[in-house]
Protein backbone atom coordinates (compact mmCIF):
# COMPACT_ATOMS: atom_id res chain seq x y z
CA UNK A 1 0.00 0.00 0.00
CA UNK A 2 1.15 3.67 -0.52
CA UNK A 3 1.63 5.66 2.03
CA UNK A 4 2.29 9.80 1.60
CA UNK A 5 2.14 12.19 4.84
CA UNK A 6 -0.85 14.61 4.58
CA UNK A 7 -0.51 17.81 5.92
CA UNK A 8 -3.31 20.54 6.41
CA UNK A 9 -2.67 23.88 7.44
CA UNK A 10 -5.56 24.72 9.97
CA UNK A 11 -7.25 28.71 9.04
CA UNK A 12 -8.47 28.79 6.05
CA UNK A 13 -8.59 25.03 5.19
CA UNK A 14 -9.77 22.88 7.98
CA UNK A 15 -11.78 26.03 9.34
CA UNK A 16 -12.52 29.15 8.46
CA UNK A 17 -11.56 31.53 11.09
CA UNK A 18 -9.81 34.44 9.34
CA UNK A 19 -12.62 35.92 9.66
CA UNK A 20 -12.23 35.96 13.62
CA UNK A 21 -8.35 37.02 13.15
CA UNK A 22 -9.56 40.07 10.68
CA UNK A 23 -11.50 41.33 13.52
CA UNK A 24 -9.38 40.77 16.16
CA UNK A 25 -6.16 42.57 14.26
CA UNK A 26 -8.79 45.45 12.81
CA UNK A 27 -9.73 46.29 16.40
CA UNK A 28 -6.19 45.94 17.25
CA UNK A 29 -4.77 48.60 14.50
CA UNK A 30 -7.80 50.71 15.70
CA UNK A 31 -6.60 50.87 19.11
CA UNK A 32 -3.00 51.99 17.59
CA UNK A 33 -4.93 54.75 14.80
CA UNK A 34 -3.70 52.47 11.87
CA UNK A 35 -5.94 51.57 8.90
CA UNK A 36 -6.85 47.91 8.77
CA UNK A 37 -8.68 46.33 5.57
CA UNK A 38 -9.00 42.94 4.22
CA UNK A 39 -5.92 43.51 1.81
CA UNK A 40 -4.00 44.01 4.55
CA UNK A 41 -5.41 40.88 6.15
CA UNK A 42 -5.12 38.72 2.80
CA UNK A 43 -0.73 39.56 3.68
CA UNK A 44 -1.48 38.16 7.26
CA UNK A 45 -2.21 34.43 6.60
CA UNK A 46 -0.24 32.14 7.10
CA UNK A 47 2.05 34.58 9.60
CA UNK A 48 3.08 34.04 12.95
CA UNK A 49 1.26 36.32 15.21
CA UNK A 50 4.30 38.32 16.41
CA UNK A 51 5.23 38.75 12.72
CA UNK A 52 1.78 39.94 11.89
CA UNK A 53 1.44 42.55 14.50
CA UNK A 54 5.28 43.75 13.02
CA UNK A 55 4.05 44.34 9.60
CA UNK A 56 1.12 46.29 10.97
CA UNK A 57 2.99 48.61 13.10
CA UNK A 58 5.19 49.04 9.80
CA UNK A 59 2.02 49.53 7.73
CA UNK A 60 0.68 52.23 9.97
CA UNK A 61 4.57 53.71 10.81
CA UNK A 62 4.26 53.29 14.52
CA UNK A 63 6.36 51.95 17.07
CA UNK A 64 5.54 50.99 20.18
CA UNK A 65 7.09 49.51 23.73
CA UNK A 66 8.34 45.65 24.16
CA UNK A 67 5.83 46.20 27.27
CA UNK A 68 2.98 47.00 24.81
CA UNK A 69 4.03 44.81 21.84
CA UNK A 70 3.21 42.30 24.58
CA UNK A 71 0.13 43.28 25.47
CA UNK A 72 -1.11 44.23 22.30
CA UNK A 73 -0.45 40.82 21.11
CA UNK A 74 -2.28 39.14 24.37
CA UNK A 75 -5.49 41.56 23.56
CA UNK A 76 -5.47 40.10 20.16
CA UNK A 77 -5.52 36.46 21.64
CA UNK A 78 -8.04 37.44 24.08
CA UNK A 79 -10.25 38.59 21.64
CA UNK A 80 -9.50 36.19 19.09
CA UNK A 81 -10.32 33.07 21.41
CA UNK A 82 -13.69 35.37 22.47
CA UNK A 83 -14.62 34.87 19.12
CA UNK A 84 -13.92 31.37 18.17
CA UNK A 85 -15.46 30.36 21.62
CA UNK A 86 -18.75 29.57 19.28
CA UNK A 87 -16.68 27.02 17.00
CA UNK A 88 -18.57 23.28 16.42
CA UNK A 89 -18.53 20.80 13.89
CA UNK A 90 -20.29 23.06 11.44
CA UNK A 91 -17.92 25.29 11.20
CA UNK A 92 -15.19 22.96 9.33
CA UNK A 93 -14.81 24.00 5.80
CA UNK A 94 -16.70 22.21 2.95
CA UNK A 95 -15.85 18.11 2.59
CA UNK A 96 -13.06 18.23 4.84
CA UNK A 97 -14.07 16.12 7.83
CA UNK A 98 -14.98 13.49 4.74
CA UNK A 99 -11.38 13.86 3.21
CA UNK A 100 -10.14 13.19 6.40
CA UNK A 101 -12.44 10.31 7.55
CA UNK A 102 -11.58 9.01 4.01
CA UNK A 103 -7.55 9.64 4.46
CA UNK A 104 -7.85 7.40 7.94
CA UNK A 105 -9.82 4.61 6.18
CA UNK A 106 -6.75 4.42 3.76
CA UNK A 107 -4.65 4.59 7.09
CA UNK A 108 -2.78 7.48 5.29
CA UNK A 109 -0.35 9.42 8.26
CA UNK A 110 -2.37 12.78 9.08
CA UNK A 111 -0.48 15.45 10.59
CA UNK A 112 -1.24 19.65 11.16
CA UNK A 113 0.99 22.41 10.12
CA UNK A 114 0.04 26.01 11.36
CA UNK A 115 0.92 29.04 12.65
CA UNK A 116 -1.78 29.19 15.03
CA UNK A 117 -0.99 28.52 18.92
CA UNK A 118 -5.02 27.61 19.34
CA UNK A 119 -4.62 24.99 16.88
CA UNK A 120 -5.12 22.11 19.48
CA UNK A 121 -8.30 23.99 20.88
CA UNK A 122 -10.00 24.70 17.88
CA UNK A 123 -9.51 21.16 16.45
CA UNK A 124 -11.16 19.89 19.90
CA UNK A 125 -14.34 22.27 19.65
CA UNK A 126 -14.51 20.97 15.69
CA UNK A 127 -14.56 17.45 17.22
CA UNK A 128 -11.81 16.01 14.96
CA UNK A 129 -8.71 16.35 16.85
CA UNK A 130 -8.12 13.03 16.94
CA UNK A 131 -7.83 12.29 13.50
CA UNK A 132 -4.57 13.85 13.76
CA UNK A 133 -1.57 11.41 14.26
CA UNK A 134 0.89 14.38 14.61
CA UNK A 135 0.11 18.40 15.17
CA UNK A 136 2.65 20.46 14.87
CA UNK A 137 1.61 24.70 15.75
CA UNK A 138 2.65 27.76 16.15
CA UNK A 139 4.13 26.53 20.11
CA UNK A 140 6.15 23.79 18.82
CA UNK A 141 8.14 26.36 15.75
CA UNK A 142 10.24 29.24 15.36
CA UNK A 143 10.17 30.16 12.30
CA UNK A 144 7.40 31.47 9.95
CA UNK A 145 6.11 30.78 6.67
CA UNK A 146 7.27 30.70 3.87
CA UNK A 147 10.50 29.15 6.10
CA UNK A 148 9.11 25.38 5.62
CA UNK A 149 10.27 24.21 8.93
CA UNK A 150 6.51 23.63 10.36
CA UNK A 151 5.69 21.18 7.50
CA UNK A 152 9.45 19.43 7.80
CA UNK A 153 8.42 18.86 11.61
CA UNK A 154 5.11 17.57 11.15
CA UNK A 155 6.71 14.99 8.03
CA UNK A 156 9.31 14.18 10.55
CA UNK A 157 7.84 13.12 12.84
CA UNK A 158 5.34 11.16 11.06
CA UNK A 159 8.04 9.52 9.53
CA UNK A 160 8.39 10.65 5.88
CA UNK A 161 10.16 12.13 3.97
CA UNK A 162 9.73 15.90 2.64
CA UNK A 163 9.30 14.35 -1.63
CA UNK A 164 6.59 12.02 0.28
CA UNK A 165 4.28 14.69 1.69
CA UNK A 166 1.42 16.64 0.28
CA UNK A 167 0.50 19.89 2.28
CA UNK A 168 -2.88 21.62 1.83
CA UNK A 169 -2.70 25.42 1.77
CA UNK A 170 -5.22 28.77 2.03
CA UNK A 171 -2.14 31.11 1.80
CA UNK A 172 0.80 32.14 -0.84
CA UNK A 173 3.29 31.79 2.37
CA UNK A 174 2.40 28.28 2.86
CA UNK A 175 2.41 26.84 -0.58
CA UNK A 176 5.98 28.80 -0.90
CA UNK A 177 6.87 27.14 2.31
CA UNK A 178 5.19 23.34 1.12
CA UNK A 179 6.97 24.00 -2.37
CA UNK A 180 10.63 25.13 -0.52
CA UNK A 181 10.66 21.76 1.25
CA UNK A 182 10.15 19.72 -1.94
CA UNK A 183 6.33 18.53 -0.93
CA UNK A 184 3.47 18.65 -3.42
CA UNK A 185 1.89 21.85 -3.00
CA UNK A 186 -2.48 21.91 -3.01
CA UNK A 187 -3.93 25.82 -2.62
CA UNK A 188 -7.25 25.55 -1.26
CA UNK A 189 -9.14 29.07 -2.38
CA UNK A 190 -8.53 31.19 -5.80
CA UNK A 191 -5.72 30.16 -8.69
CA UNK A 192 -5.22 33.64 -9.15
CA UNK A 193 -3.23 33.89 -5.78
CA UNK A 194 -2.14 30.88 -5.12
CA UNK A 195 -1.18 29.89 -8.91
CA UNK A 196 2.43 28.87 -7.40
CA UNK A 197 0.36 25.52 -5.71
CA UNK A 198 1.02 22.27 -7.78
CA UNK A 199 -2.53 22.68 -7.85
CA UNK A 200 -6.01 24.36 -6.78
CA UNK A 201 -9.40 24.12 -5.51
CA UNK A 202 -11.77 26.62 -4.02
CA UNK A 203 -12.71 23.69 -1.81
CA UNK A 204 -12.01 19.87 -1.13
CA UNK A 205 -15.75 19.27 -2.23
CA UNK A 206 -14.37 20.46 -5.97
CA UNK A 207 -11.81 17.54 -5.70
CA UNK A 208 -12.67 13.98 -8.14
CA UNK A 209 -13.97 11.46 -6.05
CA UNK A 210 -10.65 9.39 -6.61
CA UNK A 211 -8.66 12.31 -5.91
CA UNK A 212 -6.79 10.70 -3.04
CA UNK A 213 -5.26 7.84 -5.30
CA UNK A 214 -4.32 10.94 -7.91
CA UNK A 215 -2.10 12.53 -4.77
CA UNK A 216 -0.68 9.53 -4.13
CA UNK A 217 0.60 8.34 -7.33
CA UNK A 218 1.69 11.97 -8.08
CA UNK A 219 5.59 13.27 -7.92
CA UNK A 220 6.66 16.61 -7.27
Amino acid sequence: MIKKAFIFDLDGVIVDTAKFHFIAWQRLAASLDINFTEVENEQLKGVSRVNSLKKILEWGNKEISPEVFQSKMDQKNEEYLELISTLSTSDIMPGVHDFLLRLQQRQQPIALGSASKNARPILEKLGIKNLFEVIVDGTNVTKAKPDPEVFLSACNQLGYQAQESIVFEDSVAGVQAANKAGMISIGLGEQEILHEADEVFEYFTDMPNDYINTLLSKKK
